[in-house]
């Protein structure tokens, strides 16, 4: 095995973390379980995963490969509340993080730890749900969306409340 490349700094220098179709399961899983770790440690309740999140994730992260800039702004001007609405998630957003790298999803989250408002989003108490996703563009650059909500308990059937 060859060592890897040093930059000027003498620390190695990155590398492209390639995602393949056999992994994504994994590194889904493997976000899930590192947030509900943090969240423990934190003595706040741990969130599952939601297939409407992980869809309002999805498409924004591919959208911010389309826009080439990490924002929380649809091309078509949705903000993440619209993104969740549009999904048919009917509890509250609690919050979205996004990043733009070539880091895995463990150094990301590592890095919005690092952040106040983007670990406040993880953290959160009342969160119970997670959504997240990426899309990697064939240069390596990986667009990673986690999409945190609240279930809306008050809600009524009928009553038309939507909890955001």
């Amino acid at each position: 095995m060859q060592p890897p490349a040093l930059g000027p700094d003498g620390k190695p220098l990155p590398q492209v973390y390639r995602i393949n179709n056999a992994d994504q399961a994994k590194i889904e899983y493997s976000m899930l379980d590192s947030v509900n770790a943090l969240r423990s440690a934190r003595g706040s309740a741990p969130v599952q995963l939601s297939a409407q999140l992980n869809a309002a994730a999805a498409t924004h992260s591919r959208d911010m490969s389309v826009q080439n800039r990490p924002w929380h702004f649809g091309s078509d001007g949705s903000s993440p509340i619209d993104r969740v609405q549009r999904v048919g998630y009917t509890g509250r957003l609690v919050g979205e993080n996004i990043s733009e790298t070539y880091e895995s999803e463990l150094e990301t989250l590592a890095a919005w730890m690092e952040e106040a408002p983007t670990r406040d989003v993880i953290l959160d108490e009342t969160a119970r749900e997670m959504g997240f996703a990426w899309f990697q563009e064939s240069s390596g650059k990986i667009w990673w969306t986690l999409v945190m909500g609240a279930p809306n308990t008050a809600a009524t059937p009928g009553s038309g409340a939507a909890g955001f």
